[in-house]
């Protein structure tokens, strides 16, 4: 994450790094080798359907089974390999998923409105008929992926929603992704990894038609597919490396900041951590701190160079200059530790999703805890995007119905817009329902 050319000649004087990255590139770029693999793979499977699928199983993923489906029966039992305390910690995360999707959907009503005697338009909420989801099931098996984009497709009603997941280091599917899977209700899993996976839920190669939408996060590779995709089918969006950035004063406590910035940097080596603070001093402490506790990370050899290389500490001489700048990052995951934060909670704009007080921390959404959407837009996307939610997954299709008595006023002006305009069979359309009307026509 990187300030703006134009914010910076705005702000000068206002601000000063403490801390800059120390590599020049972008944490996310879209890697032309890897857009024309995707493209060759994409092609392949389409002209060769599942056999293409089950090639680049075995091939990419070690997958020598000849069913890539599990049964409803091992759906069911994913539970029983995990401790007492892990399930209950996964049933805990998919209820509060579930519970704040359906606050969303309960927001959303349909409505109707008379514009004019005889003249009714409205809208309903209609879901997309079947989704299928990517879950993530590498070196980090990230279970709580399934309430996000499962649990809430289920909430806004969707009929059918399949999922895939790459075989784990054991060569099975990851328990625990499975089981969230089968706690957000969904219909059929697949044990198939990367492009294949996308592929195939999109080409209809699983044995159900093509899915409407995929969703759910994944790797440069994934990400690059759902980019080719788009069109054919939906997206929820296309996310780049896992963001997070902290607002922080003087009563911040160093140590918190540090280990929420190195939290989301343990993501990926490019996955960008900022701080932008009012108090010089906090900023140099909590650099002092992600030094120190990196010493002592198990997972100092990805945190480490995407903190070195991808993270950040600006110092902001007030609250209005750390708003502005914060905005400009449009972050995907904001923390506000701060002794006002409900000024910046109001003052902000551009993040997606915000994380308000010192007890409040990203890994409570990323595991489920919180409830809400973790699958949100990065680099930059926050500026005019939002995160996944339940709307994602409805359609606000409209109606209009007309009586006999309003067609006058409406035929009339169409009449005269679409003579000017030169439309006319647009004219009539309109004519002829006015000729109708003249002559009595009880319809």
């Amino acid at each position: 994450m990187r300030f703006s050319s134009r914010l910076l000649g705005d702000l000068a004087g206002r601000f000063e790094h403490l801390k800059a990255p120390a590599s020049d590139a972008p944490a996310a770029q879209q890697d032309p080798r890897v857009a024309q693999r995707v493209s060759e793979m994409l092609g392949e499977i389409e002209r060769d359907g599942f056999d293409a699928v089950l090639r680049y199983a075995r091939d990419l993923d070690g997958w020598d089974k000849p069913d890539v489906e599990l049964s409803q029966e091992a759906i069911r039992a994913s539970g029983d390999a995990l401790t007492p305390e892990h399930r209950a910690a996964l049933e805990l995360g998919a209820e509060r998923t579930r519970r704040f999707a359906d606050l969303q959907r309960a927001g959303l009503s349909d409505a109707e409105v008379e514009l004019a005697p005889g003249l009714t338009t409205g809208y309903r909420y209609v879901p997309v008929q079947s989704v299928g989801a990517y879950l993530p099931a590498g070196r980090f098996p990230l279970t709580a992926g399934a309430f996000m984009t499962v649990g809430v497709a289920k909430a806004a009603g969707v009929p059918t929603v399949v999922a895939c997941l790459p075989p784990g280091k054991n060569g099975e599917a990851d328990p625990a992704v499975v089981y969230s899977a089968h706690l957000s209700g969904v219909d059929r899993v697949f044990v198939l990894g990367g492009v294949q996976a996308l592929a195939a839920m999109s080409f209809g190669l699983l044995g159900e038609a093509p899915v409407d939408m995929i969703v759910g996060a994944g790797n440069a590779f994934v990400a690059e597919a759902k980019r080719q995709l788009f069109g054919r089918v939906a997206i929820d969006l296309l996310a780049g490396p896992s963001e997070v950035a902290v607002i922080a004063d003087e009563t911040a406590d160093p140590e918190l900041v540090a280990a929420d910035l190195l939290g989301q940097a343990e993501h990926g080596v490019n996955s960008p951590a900022a701080l932008v603070t009012t108090s010089r001093e906090l900023g140099e402490a909590v650099i002092e701190e992600a030094d120190k506790q990196l010493s002592s990370l198990a997972t100092e050899e990805i945190a480490g160079p995407a903190w070195r290389d991808f993270g950040s500490v600006t110092w902001a001489q007030d609250r209005e200059t750390a708003v502005a700048l914060m905005d400009d990052l449009a972050p995907e995951h904001l923390e506000i530790q701060t002794a006002d934060d409900d000024y910046y909670h109001a003052s902000l704009r551009n993040y997606g999703s915000i994380f308000l007080g010192t007890w409040s921390t990203v890994a409570y959404s990323d595991k489920g805890m919180a409830g809400t959407n973790h699958v949100l837009p990065t680099a930059g996307g926050a500026r005019h995007s939002a995160g996944l939610s339940v709307s994602r997954f409805l359609k606000p299709l409209t109606y209009q119905r007309v009586s006999k008595e309003a067609t006058p006023l409406l035929a009339e002006a169409v009449e005269t817009i679409s003579d000017y305009e030169g439309m006319a069979a647009h004219q009539a359309t309109a004519t002829l329902r006015l000729e109708r009307l003249r002559e009595g026509d009880a319809r």
